[in-house]
């Protein structure tokens, strides 16, 4: 029986409703950032433990995404949606009102079992209600929500910690869930898979920790040193519990995600895409509120305003990339946002100068926007539409893990140039500097900025110095990014993913099988390729 809802008001109505319960689980992402400092005041807890607390969330999040995506698939969609709403909302309550880090601690995971019930969930209802004409609107307004909720929902928790207390973090996801949970019970409906196989609980639990373990690698690697024993071990449990996740799926049945299907230019490519996007999208963020706060000296809450502008264009970008597409092709539009976004990275690097502030960085940033926003929709729609209509939730999910994947790496990578560049250039500006602090001010802008004071008659040579030295260690990152980008470029011009039929069929053919004349579902797929 087809899902698909013809009536344009219960799509919005719908599409509203997820989107809603999305913003919820993004805005949850990047909150509790901006309120570090009085969380350690708050439960006595150290730097280590504060980010304990915050990436806890992020971890869970990843590590349960498939298994509850291919759950939602098997149990119901809509169900599985209103569970993790009540979840997460419930451990958003119990977060506002911790009163230890254990307690705050415990309900960062539960709040990320729950956003890992929901977010792959709000893509599949899209793919699988929206006829096929007008699915690919749908994932740009997804897609745009993904991209730039992160953005918003950090600028309105620095504006909530620095007008109220960081508690009332935990009000706005609490509303949104309130809202959302409304709108889904009425109206959204229910879709699921029917199969006679079991479900694949030795894939699910392979995948999981393969993701936790190498997500946990890329978090603690650039912070505690890649040769420190729990990263070690983390990366060999990572390496191994994917290796037998590929193993086992290939012999399945029934597999939690078909391995074969990357032979799909579609499902590879796009995927390809989107961690390299995400990748860069979050080194930026790495590079830049350093740069606005150590070096412009500006709030926090100033400095998130600050790249609203970027998280705007994205966000409407992503809107206005089916639009582009539909008249120039999936794969122009993919290559132009990846190029736009090299372009952006290109003009960070060549103009960003302490003299010139933030306007020596906005045309990078703005740049950089419009790129990822017309980037993120049709690969996106690459990934959902290689495959079929039972799989959407699991679709989804590797959407979504390919994106934390791609944070992780870009902070990382990214991160490290920075380190890297920054450290060998202020090297030879600390001719005069006492030892001790000169050994501090090595370790990164905000710690020189911190112990200038401590510099006697260098204090303003050493500011000057580690400032420069940063913006050095920014234009190194910056052209690491753009190289980045032009091989990504390249790969989507020469062998860009190629989109089957959205799916929404009930099969999807892999390399070697003929991708025309695919039978038309009941769910509106016409059964044509379409270049993507």
């Amino acid at each position: 029986m087809s899902n698909t809802i013809d009536d344009p008001r219960r799509r919005r109505l719908i599409l509203i409703a997820v989107c809603v319960a999305l913003m919820a689980v993004i805005a949850s992402v990047t909150g509790l950032n901006v309120a570090q400092p009085e969380l350690a005041v708050e439960f006595g807890a150290s730097q280590s433990e504060v980010l304990w607390i915050i990436n806890s969330y992020t971890m869970t999040l990843a590590a349960l995404l498939l298994p509850l995506g291919a759950f939602g698939d098997r149990r119901g969609r809509k169900p599985v949606l209103l569970l993790g709403l009540l979840l997460f909302g419930a451990a958003n309550v119990a977060a506002g009102l911790a009163t230890s880090a254990e307690i705050m601690l415990a309900s960062r995971i539960v709040s990320g079992a729950g956003a890992a019930m929901i977010m792959p969930v709000t893509l599949a209802v899209i793919t699988s209600t929206f006829p096929e004409e007008e699915r690919s609107k749908g994932i740009g307004v997804w897609t745009a929500v993904a991209g730039g909720g992160g953005i918003l929902g950090m600028y309105l928790s620095a504006l909530l910690v620095d007008v109220a207390t960081w508690r009332w973090l935990f009000v706005l996801p609490v509303v949104l869930v309130l809202v959302s949970f409304a709108m889904v019970a009425r109206s959204v409906p229910d879709s699921r898979e029917h199969t006679a196989h079991r479900f694949d609980t030795v894939g699910s639990a392979a995948s999981a920790v393969a993701v936790l373990a190498l997500i946990f690698v890329l978090h603690e690697g650039p912070v505690n040193g890649w040769t420190k024993p729990s990263t070690v071990i983390g990366l060999g449990a990572g390496l191994l519990a994917a290796i037998g996740f590929v193993v086992g799926e290939l012999r399945q049945p029934a597999p939690l995600l078909d391995i074969r299907l990357f032979r799909r230019r579609g499902l590879a490519g796009g995927s390809l895409v989107l961690l390299v996007v995400f990748g860069v999208q979050a080194g930026i963020f790495v590079v830049l509120f350093p740069f606005l706060q150590a070096v412009l000296g500006w709030s926090a809450l100033r400095a998130t305003l600050a790249m609203m502008p970027m998280a705007l264009l994205m966000m409407l970008a992503s809107g206005l990339a089916p639009k582009v597409s539909a008249r120039i092709g999936s794969r122009a539009t993919m290559a132009l946002g990846i190029l736009a976004g090299g372009a952006g990275l290109a003009l960070m690097a060549i103009l960003v100068s302490v003299d010139g502030g933030y306007r020596s960085v906005l045309p990078g940033t703005l740049a950089m926007g419009l790129g990822m926003g017309l980037s993120m929709t049709p690969s996106t729609e690459a990934i959902t539409g290689s495959l079929p209509a039972e799989s959407q939730g699991v679709a989804s999910a590797l959407n979504d893990v390919t994106r934390e994947f791609g944070t992780a790496l870009g902070v990382a990578l990214l991160g490290a140039v920075l380190s890297a560049g920054y450290r060998g250039a202020i090297e030879s500006r600390l001719n005069g500097v006492p030892a001790d602090v000169a050994g501090t001010a090595r370790e990164g802008v905000a710690n020189a900025i911190a112990v200038a004071g401590e510099s006697g008659t260098r204090a303003e040579a050493l500011l000057s110095a580690a400032k420069e030295s940063f913006v050095d260690g920014w234009q190194q990152a910056m052209w690491a990014g753009a190289a980045v980008m032009a091989a990504l470029l390249v790969y989507v011009v020469a062998r860009g993913p190629q989109r089957v039929a959205p799916s929404i069929t009930g099969k999807v053919p892999v390399a070697g099988e003929p991708a025309l004349g695919v039978k038309a579902s009941a769910q509106g797929g016409h059964g044509r390729d379409e270049e993507q």
